[in-house]
């Protein structure tokens, strides 16, 4: 797809999976260009009316959701939300992600881990046969980080620090991120595992057995994915 058709898609998806939050519900609300339009077409269902809960999972959709009138509060003051709407890098056929280009890999995995349900928005491109054909993020501890790429580049990867304007990108959690190239083939449990037992690893992009729905579009339809196993899947042409 070109530019033009991937930023429609983009956006059928995130809007869509905005109509499934309900009145009185605590939201996780993901960070990226296609959730945005989730956030955005919230906030238009808020100003409607809605009543709902923000639980912002970086300071660029907190700015976005406070523009849009949405209430925001703290995950630790709150219910566990009754959804998480997130974006993703990748995802498999068996709805196993891989996140965290946008630069909020820890803060996103706690609200979707905390959530009964997690909703993912991607554009059909997302749509992978191997999670290893996108880079890896890993969230590291800025002390020591290069002893701990030496550990993750004998687990066979291809270690690169992000950088922004010529310096570390620091999270909002106040750590490096790690972009990994994965070698095809490897077992996203099995490298995931072996990432984690690394000290000074925070968490992986990873995101394994944890998408309930993923909401794609292809810029004229929008369609869900379940789980394997589970029902709900459809497609609906606009």
């Amino acid at each position: 797809m070109d530019a033009g058709w991937v930023q429609a898609a983009k956006r059928l998806a995130g809007e869509r999976a905005a109509e499934w939050v309900e009145d009185g519900m605590v939201v996780g609300l993901g960070t990226g260009s296609t959730v945005a339009w989730t956030v955005r077409r919230l906030g238009a269902r808020v100003r409607a009316g809605l009543r709902v809960q923000g639980v912002a999972t970086s300071s660029r959709t907190e700015a976005l959701a406070r523009a849009e009138g949405i209430p925001l509060a703290d995950l630790s003051a709150v219910d566990p939300p009754d959804l998480a709407i997130d974006g993703a890098d990748a995802v498999d056929g068996q709805l196993d992600l891989v996140k965290g280009a946008g630069g909020a890999l820890l803060y996103e995995k706690i609200v979707a881990r905390a959530a009964r349900r997690f909703i993912v928005v991607v554009d059909r491109g997302k749509l992978v046969p191997d999670l290893s054909m996108v880079p890896l993020p890993v969230e590291v501890v800025p002390f020591g980080w290069r002893v701990t790429a030496r550990r993750l580049e004998a687990l066979g990867l291809v270690v690169r620090l992000r950088l922004a304007s010529g310096v570390p990108y620091v999270t909002d959690g106040g750590h490096f991120l790690l972009d990994c190239t994965v070698p095809p083939g490897v077992l996203p449990s099995e490298l995931d595992r072996a990432i984690r037992d690394v000290v000074g690893v925070v968490a992986t992009g990873f995101f394994l057995a944890m998408a309930d729905t993923v909401v794609v579009s292809d810029g004229t339809a929008v369609w869900t994915m379940g789980r394997p196993g589970q029902p709900g899947a459809g497609r609906d042409r606009l």
